[in-house]
């Protein structure tokens, strides 16, 4: 059975050409996994259909309301699912968290917008709390995206090229090395010699070289 995959959000068109596209729409057609996205403001009950309410105590922005997204997280959810909320102050995405969701057999995503959730459903309807990094979006179906992305590349099928995976960024926590391509020549500028050698444990000792150099220069904290 393919990974389902359910997204809660206010904004459910933002990802239509999203989920259509490149890789991730070739794994979606070919049934590796299966996406759906919902608008929350189904589940309002009021004629507005309103999902968001000023946060008592005062302050400024909106909350998302507790009633729409219980409601639509019990309906959509199955035993054993991982009921995941997209937040600014969750804990930090991974290659290792991507790839243990990716062996799931059902995610619930539910996309934070405005100033938050109403505290409630977090305490009540959410299993884990994920971040893609230390900075605020406008809405948490970009950050969505982002998590569906990075954990559909470990999913058997998706990737072409499935040695991809082993060479590429924070893999063993390195950077990645530069990549060349045709042709050898350009403006003055050479591919390194060592990558047009045919001799491949050089190649490999050059691109660990690499890797570690850059990872040293951009982000030391890798290393620690």
């Amino acid at each position: 059975m393919p990974l389902q995959i359910d997204l809660l959000t206010l904004f459910p068109r933002m990802l239509d050409g999203f989920l259509a596209e490149s890789i991730l729409g070739k794994g979606i057609a070919a049934g590796h996994l299966a996406v759906k996205v919902h608008d929350l403001r189904a589940w309002a009950t009021d004629k507005h259909r309103t999902a968001d309410d000023r946060p008592f105590g005062g302050g400024a922005g909106m909350v998302m309301k507790a009633e729409p997204v219980f409601a639509a997280i019990e309906q959509v959810q199955t035993p054993g699912c991982r009921r995941i909320y997209l937040t600014p102050d969750g804990a930090p995405l991974s290659p290792t968290i991507a790839h243990r969701l990716s062996q799931e057999r059902h995610l619930v995503l539910l996309s934070g917008h405005y100033e938050g959730i109403d505290q409630r459903i977090r305490d009540g309807v959410i299993d884990e709390e994920i971040s893609i990094g230390d900075y605020v979006l406008t809405n948490g179906t970009l950050a969505a995206a982002v998590l569906i992305d990075a954990l559909a590349r470990f999913i058997p099928g998706v990737l072409g090229e499935e040695k991809s995976l082993t060479h590429e960024s924070f893999t063993n926590k390195l950077l990645d090395f530069p990549q060349y391509t045709r042709p050898a020549e350009f403006r003055g500028m050479s591919v390194p010699e060592v990558l047009l050698s045919g001799n491949h444990a050089e190649i490999e000792k050059w691109r660990s070289a690499r890797q570690l150099e850059k990872t040293r220069q951009v982000r030391p904290d890798l290393l620690k």
